[in-house]
């Protein structure tokens, strides 16, 4: 099982997806959201073939999570299949990338082209980290979900990790409202360190929409610090209720 999965996500997408790239960073008119669009195709493809090879995984998506739009997104993160849950959840996305993502050649230019924001401005990313901040309006305006997970990388003792507070200041800055999603499970199926799939599962996979979070322009500190506590207070008391 783990096998398939792995060989769908590598040679899936040189043989099956790699043309259809090509085609729209040539033809596309606009580049970026055709690339956001095959992405979200591409994840999608692969929870299919996930949910066929193991068939003790079940689904429990929040239904108000398919109507979000023009918003922020920030959740908890367990799991390498949080991030690309999130792309096969919306079609109009953006998220941020880890620096050294950015020096593998095919792989930085499908990220680049997809509109993904490098997590630092160091070096020759400094340009488009700020690039990307001075059209995320015009992302929003256009329905794109920036999914952040303020925690930055995978949380391995089931505890919450220091957030980045860098979200929260965009969304200071573009008045969206911060949507805060609980992914469960994803750890179990697809454990931090391992290589290999639970193919024994039998569980749920849940994304749950916790609240609707406005960051105000009056205090900027005091606002941002404010969102930060109550993200983290929402997700630990989720996280709690959800231990056995």
């Amino acid at each position: 099982m783990t096998l398939l999965l792995w060989l769908y996500y590598t040679m899936g997408f040189v043989l099956l997806f790699s043309p259809l790239y090509l085609t729209a960073a040539l033809f596309a008119e606009n580049r970026e959201r055709a690339f956001q669009r095959l992405n979200h195709r591409f994840y999608r493809g692969f929870f299919r073939l996930l949910r066929r090879l193991i068939p003790g995984v079940r689904w429990s998506i929040d239904e108000a999570v398919s109507g979000i739009r023009s918003a922020i997104v920030v959740c908890n993160h367990i799991s390498y299949l949080d991030s690309i849950l999130m792309i096969s959840l919306f079609e109009r996305q953006r998220t941020v990338v880890k620096n050294r993502f950015f020096n593998f050649p095919i792989f930085r230019q499908v990220i680049k082209t997809s509109g993904y924001i490098p997590a630092g401005a160091e070096g020759h990313l400094t340009e488009l980290v700020w690039q990307r901040v001075e059209e995320i309006e015009d992302f929003f305006s256009d329905g794109g979900i920036l999914f952040v997970f303020p925690e930055g990388t995978r949380i391995r003792d089931g505890t919450l990790g220091k957030f980045n507070t860098g979200v929260f200041k965009i969304a200071r800055l573009t008045q969206r409202s911060i949507r805060v999603l609980f992914i469960e499970n994803t750890d179990r199926l697809f454990t931090p360190g391992r290589f290999l799939f639970d193919s024994g599962f039998d569980g749920t996979i849940r994304v749950e929409l916790l609240a609707d979070i406005e960051v105000g322009r009056h205090d900027g500190r005091r606002s941002v610090a404010d969102a930060v506590l109550k993200v983290r207070s929402l997700l630990a008391s989720r996280q709690c209720s959800g231990r056995p």
